[in-house]
């Protein structure tokens, strides 16, 4: 059976391996990934669930980061250019992605617990094939960028069955 400690090393170890994707990225698509914006995505990867500007504005000024708001915000600007996060429109929040936009080609649906809070992805690339093609046949240019669910996700669901 796992343990608190061995759970709290797993959570190290995927933060770390998420940073160094995070790294990447920035680096292929020629974009500095400076401490502020390192600092505001460990923020945001040290979690499944989406947090808000703010929130984020928190947890660095608990450890001892005070930054304007302004900062945040042209961090996640720059997060979110870079593909490394989302934002949910409908929390006005951000989560990093565990599947970074074209990295393997296709686009993710984001789905989002109303339980636990807990947002994931998964392959959208049909969703968006048939988005594509309505908005083709109804000659509406759609600049639609994601789709979002709510919902209840498994592990919810089956605390809610017990």
């Amino acid at each position: 059976m796992p343990t608190a400690a061995s759970d709290e090393a797993k959570a190290k170890d995927r933060l770390k391996a998420t940073i160094e994707q995070a790294v990447q990225i920035f680096a292929e698509k020629n974009l500095r990934f400076t401490e502020l914006r390192r600092k505001v995505f460990e923020e945001i990867a040290s979690t499944q669930e989406s947090v808000g500007a703010y929130e984020v504005l928190d947890r660095l000024a608990k450890k001892g980061t005070r930054l304007a708001p302004i900062s945040v915000y042209r961090a996640l600007d720059a997060l979110l250019e870079a593909g490394v996060v989302h934002r949910l429109e409908s929390k006005n929040a951000y989560f990093a992605s565990r599947r970074p936009l074209g990295r393997n080609g296709r686009r993710p649906i984001f789905l989002s617990c109303e339980q636990c809070g807990c947002v994931f992805e998964t392959d959208g690339e049909e969703i968006f094939a048939a988005i594509d093609a309505a908005t083709h046949e109804a000659k509406f240019a759609a600049r639609v960028k994601f789709v979002e669910v709510s919902g209840t996700c498994q592990m919810c669901a089956e605390k809610a069955g017990d």
